[in-house]
């Protein structure tokens, strides 16, 4: 079985900046294409960002291109969102996601359980 483990939210001010993780464990790391998706109050789940196997690709949603950057680390089995230049409307829940099939958008195959982001004005 998968596990996706996220860590590093937190509150932080409009214009600063974050770094989400997520680690992996129970399946080739390698294997597996990596998204982030985020989830707003009242609002749908919504793509950010992926990273084919690997690295050397990536796909950002319009909202966060040129501010978020996607990252692995394949030896550590983990996989990295900088987030700079944040803004109030990037808070949300912040959800790792694995096994694509389908790039870039998905579905995959396996989700974490979220952590949260708060970007105060």
């Amino acid at each position: 079985q998968v596990q996706l483990v996220e860590s590093g939210g937190g509150l932080v001010q409009a214009g600063g900046s974050l770094r989400v993780s997520c680690a992996v464990s129970g399946r080739t790391f390698t294997s597996l294409i990596m998204g982030w998706f985020r989830q707003a109050p009242g609002k749908e789940r919504e793509f950010v960002s992926a990273i084919r196997r690997s690295g050397d690709r990536t796909y950002y949603a319009d909202s966060v291109k040129g501010r978020f950057t996607i990252s692995r680390d394949n030896a550590k089995n983990t996989v990295y969102l900088q987030m700079n230049s944040l803004k109030p409307e990037d808070t949300a829940v912040y959800y790792c996601a694995a096994g694509a099939v389908s790039w870039p958008t998905g579905p995959y195959n396996y989700w974490g359980q979220g952590t949260q982001v708060t970007v105060s004005s």
